[in-house]
């Protein structure tokens, strides 16, 4: 008897030993503390619901049903894991055909002894009673042991915005929402070493394409940015890893060659944008250990790596000497058509962690000056990334500083009344109801209201339209890029091996695509940099042409504007880098519409009809004599081949030409997209 009872037991102690190895074998768990012995399981879970792709050769698998409707939140985010790397994914279904509901890397705070950054996850979902929801953990980056925690908290309010999940068959990471095929329309993009895997949007779904490419010396494992720097009609893509960043250039037939700097680039953030203004992209990389980098292209799609503070580097930004450069963002944000650069700092000791701005002053060499202190935005907050966007629709960029660790912070712009400097309006705005932090932050309209929401992680910021939001938890699965994947005018997600399809509701909507002219005196092709206005009966939206915001992702080239009750445009405004300005009068809402640079007549400015400027030829100063104030208005020269030369915001009737060269000008005033021109000689 003793040896059949031995025997049973030994027969016991091996089927233990196989639970939690499948999907099938998923040792069930109920609220509270578990503890996960190794990652070494049979089944490696799939499909991927985190970022980082795939990768993993392990998984650990446990099976969770809640007795009633809650909101589910599963945590490796402990102390006692501190220093660990975990990553989370869950699924309903059944074990033969699992879909994606939430899934982590990396978004947990408790950071290791002595400091540094954490790996460990955090990922909630609303759950249904009498549900089995499977919690998957892989060994992607860790095989050892860990703890984990379930609990449970009443389940949110319903969102004013719903997704629909559909798996798709992407392989790679560091995800991206952007055109990849020259037709303007939203595709899924990841990354692998050797391949671009592409889920090209169609008008009935997806198709894949894999581009395979020269082993990449630098992955995208800190951030992705795309754009068209050599002008081919097809978009670039630059990868940013610790330790250096790599080029795929197109080809211009959906090929890539590969091009490596071999400089060393701790890299956080990048962005492609025209530093110079000369309508070639560039590309700048934040550096965490050291100043930033940048890449100005030769006009034919060469370029040459400067490193921010080295002797005859054109551009100084986040000079600062150990780094602490975490996420960069372009945005015009004292509304005078130069793009400024904000950069959320990160790290180490003070000052090096202090946010900056770095102004454009629209000069003849495009110099910027740091002034965070000067407008109110050098906090010392722990931050991986900011949002920018006019969140309460009164003309001009406010910023969301999204906190890694701590509190978050709203600033409102005081606008051109108060020198656009900002106001910190976080204890009235909502926002600290949101105590999970994360590294990704970006700003999108995802009802179509007419009011930008805002994104922190998995969760989102609802703007109420009062410049108050509320937080709604879990929206999304983890981190990912945005854009719209069934060209329906919502914006729509990418996490994983899933794409989240807006629901979308009645409310109308513009999509815009920019295209600039590349070519001496117009702006870079994907007209990066332009400041987009969208003047309807109820009032104006505004919004910035970007290539790379938030931290890791890269989201859609397209400007998405939703317009609420608004069924007509009174008309579009496009301010261009180069200076042009498009103003295309009454389009109808709902459509994506395709804007050329230089595609519209210029606009005469009648009150302006009768400006006189002196002297004529000039030394240094300009007068402009009209009975008009012309207080914050544009003014811009262009030389005689039509490139901009200075850009300034006016203060007065006068502007100061000093610094140009000898030649002959044109002087252009501007004002909500009308202007009038005039010629000059500067001696």
């Amino acid at each position: 008897m003793k040896k059949i009872t031995f025997l049973i037991l030994l027969v016991f102690c091996a089927l233990n030993l196989n639970a939690q190895d499948t999907c099938n074998n998923a040792l069930a768990v109920s609220v509270g503390l578990h503890t996960v012995n190794a990652v070494d399981g049979s089944e490696i879970p799939l499909p991927v619901c985190s970022t980082n792709g795939e990768g993993a050769t392990a998984g650990k698998w446990y099976a969770f049903t809640p007795d009633e409707d809650s909101y589910v939140t599963v945590s490796t985010d402990l102390d006692q894991n501190a220093g660990g790397d975990t990553r989370i994914q869950i699924y309903d279904g059944d074990c033969s055909s699992l879909s994606c509901v939430a899934g982590d890397d990396d978004s947990g705070i408790v950071e290791p002894e002595g400091g540094g950054s954490s790996y460990l996850s955090i990922a909630g979902f609303s759950a249904t009673a009498g549900t089995t929801y499977y919690i998957a953990f892989d060994n992607k980056w860790n095989s050892g042991g860990f703890d984990f925690q379930i609990t449970l908290s009443e389940p949110p309010p319903p969102t004013p915005f719903s997704f629909s999940a559909q798996t798709l068959g992407t392989s790679g990471s560091t995800m991206a929402i952007v055109d990849m095929n020259g037709d303007f329309i939203d595709d899924v993009v990841s990354i692998s070493a050797s391949n671009v895997n592409l889920q090209l949007q169609t008008s009935s779904g997806f198709t894949e394409m894999n581009i395979g490419t020269d082993n990449a010396d630098w992955t995208p494992d800190w951030s992705l940015a795309a754009g068209d720097y050599n002008a081919d009609g097809f978009n670039d893509l630059l990868y940013a890893a610790w330790g250096g960043v790599t080029f795929m250039k197109s080809n211009g037939d959906m090929t890539y060659t590969k091009e490596t700097f071999n400089d060393y680039v701790a890299s956080q953030r990048s962005n492609f944008v025209d530093l110079n203004n000369d309508g070639h992209l560039d590309a700048f990389v934040c550096h965490d250990v050291a100043p930033s980098v940048y890449y100005i292209n030769d006009g034919g799609g060469d370029l040459t790596f400067y490193r921010s503070n080295q002797e005859g580097a054109p551009y100084q930004l986040a000079t600062y000497y150990s780094g602490g450069n975490y996420g960069s963002i372009w945005v015009d944000y004292d509304n005078d058509r130069n793009t400024d650069m904000f950069i959320a700092k990160c790290g180490g000791d003070f000052p090096r962690y202090v946010n900056q701005m770095h102004r454009n002053t629209g000069g003849e060499d495009n110099i910027f000056v740091e002034n965070a202190a000067s407008i109110g935005l050098d906090d010392d907050n722990q931050t991986w990334s900011s949002c920018w966007g006019d969140f309460d629709n009164d003309g001009d960029m406010d910023v969301f500083v999204g906190a890694s660790s701590g509190a978050h912070i709203l600033k409102e712009n005081n606008g051109e009344a108060a020198s656009y400097t900002f106001t910190d309006i976080t204890a009235s705005s909502g926002v600290s109801a949101l105590t999970a932090t994360s590294r990704e932050h970006v700003t999108f309209d995802f009802d179509n209201d007419g009011y930008l929401d805002i994104v922190s992680g998995s969760n989102v910021l609802r703007n109420n339209g009062d410049m108050t939001f509320t937080p709604y938890m879990g929206v999304f699965s983890g981190t990912g890029a945005f854009g719209d994947l069934n060209n329906d005018g919502f914006i729509d997600a990418y996490r994983g091996s899933s794409v989240y399809l807006n629901d979308g509701n009645d409310n109308h909507w513009i999509k815009i695509s920019t295209v600039g002219g590349a070519t001496e005196g117009m702006s870079n092709i994907n007209g990066i940099g332009a400041r987009v206005e969208v003047h309807t009966p109820t009032g104006i939206y505004i919004r910035d042409v970007r290539s790379g915001d938030g931290f890791e992702f890269m989201n859609s080239l397209n400007t998405h504007v939703g317009l609420g009750a608004n069924d007509t445009i009174d008309n579009i405004i496009v301010y261009w880098p180069s200076g042009i300005v498009d103003n295309i009068a009454g389009p109808s809402t709902d459509q994506h519409l395709i804007i050329h640079e230089g595609q519209t007549l210029t606009v005469e400015d009648e009150s302006l009809a009768s400006v006189v400027i002196y002297p004529n030829p000039v030394k240094d100063i300009i007068n402009i004599d009209t009975p008009v104030d012309l207080t914050n208005k544009i003014a811009t020269v262009f030389d005689i081949n039509g490139k901009k030369v200075l850009n300034k915001k006016l203060t007065d009737n006068s502007l100061d030409v000093s610094k140009l060269a000898s030649g002959s000008y044109i002087l252009r005033i501007e004002s909500l997209g009308k202007s009038i021109s005039k010629k000059f000689i500067k001696e």
